[in-house]
């Protein structure tokens, strides 16, 4: 798992920081951090609410702007290209798959999958099989002819995440997937996306406030004062990821991160994930 200099990241941030004016005051939330992610990693960021990790995803997909830093996509310094430029990066390098899964209630399933190529203006039967075949690996062959409101939320979040996949991104990014879903079905959902890691090779990066979640994820980063440290010091499985000197550094709340875990309940959940709910 650990990667060294030798190989390019896909995507590597420099010196980012990201700040916010509020009532007048400046408010730092992400300073001078580091991070690298290969193509084909499993991340999960963790973190407090408020320390960042959301704004972090969202400047890691181009949606929002670094105050200061460099953010390269496969080398390039993507933030140089305009606002066309990056519409047209996030619309094939990268998926989305948030906590609301924004699928359109009027739509099936196969509809709402097939959304980003009609967008495109792929040719129709193209699209249709390429949604057909998604939402089989997402384990939904028998469902796509239904409305987001008669699936349950674990099949809603998982059209949303074959969706994401249509335009074959090679990042996909999540914000808390599986908030608002209990613990198995969670845990499913998790399972899926470490399948589709492995099937297809697409990075997958996470932000989670749930360690049980995180612990599925090969590499455990948490945002600590507006840097990334690893949730377990001195981790191997870091590699270069971030700087030498923050790998041996402890969360300023480790509790904060941790949670009470029913293991048999988590194994049972995470085995045959795709015939779950």
């Amino acid at each position: 798992m650990s990667k060294t200099s030798d190989e390019t990241p896909l995507i590597e941030c420099r010196d980012l920081t990201k700040e916010f004016v509020h009532r007048g005051k400046r408010l730092t939330v992400l300073e001078d951090l580091d991070l690298k992610v290969y193509q084909g990693d499993r991340i999960a960021i963790m973190g407090p609410s408020g320390a960042g990790k959301s704004t972090l995803l969202q400047v890691l997909g181009t949606l929002d702007d670094p105050t200061s830093g460099e953010l390269y996509f496969d080398g390039e310094p993507i933030f140089e290209r305009d606002s066309d430029g990056l519409a047209a990066f996030r619309n094939r390098e990268i998926g989305f798959v948030f906590q609301f899964h924004h699928l359109l209630p009027e739509f099936t399933a196969l509809e709402n999958v097939m959304m980003p190529g009609m967008i495109a203006r792929r040719p129709q039967n193209e699209v249709r099989d390429r949604a057909e075949h998604l939402l089989d690996m997402v384990g939904l062959a028998e469902r796509i002819q239904h409305q987001p409101g008669e699936l349950s939320g674990g099949e809603q979040q998982r059209v949303a995440i074959a969706r994401a996949l249509f335009m074959e991104p090679r990042v996909l990014l999540s914000d808390e997937l599986t908030g608002n879903l209990d613990l198995k079905t969670g845990a499913g959902i998790h399972a899926i996306l470490r399948e589709l890691n492995e099937e297809t090779g697409v990075t997958v990066v996470v932000v989670t406030h749930d360690p049980r979640l995180a612990d599925q994820m090969p590499i455990k980063l948490v945002v600590d004062d507006g840097e990334l440290i690893p949730f377990e010091p001195d981790d191997p499985a870091i590699g270069d990821r971030i700087p030498e000197a923050l790998k041996h550094r402890e969360p300023t709340n480790p509790r904060a991160l941790r949670a009470d875990t029913d293991r048999e309940v988590w194994e049972e959940a995470t085995r045959g994930s795709l015939e779950g709910p």
